[in-house]
């Protein structure tokens, strides 16, 4: 009974950590370029009682499958889920989304690089392409002051038109990917680094090697299905309650196993 107290309380922790995660999604639904999160749980070690295979008598019969009492549950991880959100127009030219593998490469305030999805990029006061917190896509272009339009290609080609229709390539877009993109550590603000999970980045042209493809005045909504989070937060919240009903089980066989009398 002691054990089946312990055991439940792991089925608790482990669901309310799913819930985390499912809350996360939920929250995010809206958060461009967001990828979806998913727990893995693994059971924990089991009390060998009789070993499957031990010979069960002097005739030297054995076991069929003896006796094994797990202990529980563990998180093993919470993966990233990376396939593609939907896409939603919005003709706003510096708009950007990668249909296929890659992201974008971002330059943080800190010097340091870092990745991301969600292609809703702005010009700063000199011109130059950055996020919505104001750090640098990479590789680095200036947007002239007189140009009157921008055309980014697929291939990440930038180019703008100038006064008397003057049209003018000023750079391209690179893009990077990583052999294992769950691998990436999270920073927030949309944004990746890589980790030893990851591996490095590799650098490449949109459209080459295996590298998706650019679209302009689009952006990539979050992967998270509504329907699909509210299915397991309702599957969650009820193997909660199933492992909260196993501690009270447990507890009522103690309570009358101590008040037997002698």
């Amino acid at each position: 009974m002691m054990r089946s107290l312990w055991t439940a309380s792991t089925g608790m922790a482990a669901q309310s950590l799913n819930v985390d995660v499912i809350s996360n999604n939920i929250a995010n639904v809206n958060t461009n370029g967001f990828k979806r999160g998913r727990a893995n749980f693994q059971d924990l070690m089991y009390q060998q009682i009789k070993s499957p295979g031990a010979e069960a008598s002097a005739a030297g019969t054995q076991l069929p499958t003896g006796i094994q009492v797990g202990l529980g549950v563990r998180t093993a991880s919470v993966d990233s889920i990376f396939s593609e959100g939907s896409f939603q127009q919005t003709n706003n030219p510096l708009d950007l989304t990668i249909q296929g593998r890659g992201f974008f490469q971002i330059q943080m305030a800190n010097g340091d690089s870092a990745y991301t999805r969600a292609g809703s990029f702005s010009l700063d006061s000199t011109g130059q392409i950055v996020t919505q917190n104001g750090d640098l896509l990479q590789p680095g272009i200036t947007i002239p002051t007189d140009a009157q339009s921008i055309q980014i290609a697929q291939d990440g080609t930038v180019s703008v038109t100038q006064p008397a229709g003057i049209q003018t390539v000023l750079g391209q877009i690179q893009i990077a990917d990583f052999l294992n993109p769950a691998g990436l550590s999270k920073l927030g603000g949309n944004l990746f680094q890589p980790s030893n999970a990851s591996g490095t980045a590799v650098i490449g042209n949109p459209t080459e090697n295996g590298l998706g493809s650019m679209t302009q005045g689009t952006l990539e909504m979050s992967n998270v299905s509504m329907v699909e989070e509210m299915v397991n937060l309702i599957a969650g919240q009820r193997a909660y309650e199933m492992n909260s009903k196993a501690i009270q089980a447990s507890d009522e066989m103690l309570q009358t196993a101590n008040q037997i009398k002698r």
